[in-house]
């Protein structure tokens, strides 16, 4: 890896990490959003939220600005966001209530839990029928013996096909080459098939963007953002 390269590696790190914020499990305690123990709703998450419509999930939400905006643009989806950091959904809650208090709308279609991707199978069964999951700057891991740690690596997707509906999507973002490339590898290893890419997003003309932290962070660097969408297939 060049030192850029390297450097990039080590700024993403840095930018991940969140100081501990005291208040954050005791705001997310008394939200009426975050669930504290995902494994209870197994199977049937649609019954936790106000209406039963359509379940798409983001994996590592973060500061939560995606997810918030995009449950606000499409009020007739419900969304479920996992990160495992307590800290992290802490912002997440208060950037997603302050953005739906800013357009006078009930936060009805969000739920948060804090849990470890890599046994996301234990808290999503095939009966919550995810029709889309969203996956969004995710460590690239560029180490060959970190790859299998990738959010997008195909013992994931594997897991990933089990709760997403026939012809449900994954709509992938990410700043870094290698793994936008290997990912498409993955993606078509495990039977998943590509019908939408673009290596640079914010001129390709796709519409129905919403800028996440990062991407605005490594926007404003000059590096082009990767974007794909691709489709679960028998």
């Amino acid at each position: 890896m060049s030192f850029y390269g390297i450097y990039r590696c080590w700024n993403r790190v840095n930018n991940l990490r969140i100081r501990k914020k005291p208040w954050a499990e005791p705001e997310l305690a008394v939200c009426p959003f975050f669930i504290k123990e995902p494994e209870n709703l197994r199977g049937k998450w649609n019954t936790r939220f106000k209406l039963t419509q359509p379940l798409y999930l983001e994996v590592g939400c973060g500061k939560g600005g995606f997810v918030g905006q995009t449950a606000l643009n499409k009020p007739d989806i419900n969304f479920l966001a996992v990160d495992i950091k307590s800290d992290m959904l802490g912002v997440a809650r208060r950037n997603i209530v302050k953005l739906f208090e800013e357009e006078n709308k009930q936060i009805g279609n969000i739920l948060l839990t804090a849990y470890n991707v890599d046994q996301i199978d234990k808290i999503l069964a095939p009966e919550d029928k995810i029709g889309r999951i969203y996956i969004n700057f995710c460590n690239p891991w560029p180490r060959a013996k970190h790859k299998k740690r990738r959010l997008t690596f195909p013992r994931k997707l594997k897991m990933y096909r089990e709760f997403l509906v026939d012809g449900g999507e994954i709509h992938f973002k990410t700043d870094n080459d290698e793994l936008f490339l290997e990912s498409l590898e993955y993606f078509e290893e495990c039977g998943f098939k590509l019908i939408y890419k673009t290596m640079d997003l914010h001129s390709s003309g796709y519409e129905d963007n919403v800028e996440t932290e990062h991407e605005k962070m490594f926007s404003e660097q000059g590096i082009n953002i990767k974007f794909c969408i691709v489709k679960k297939v028998q």
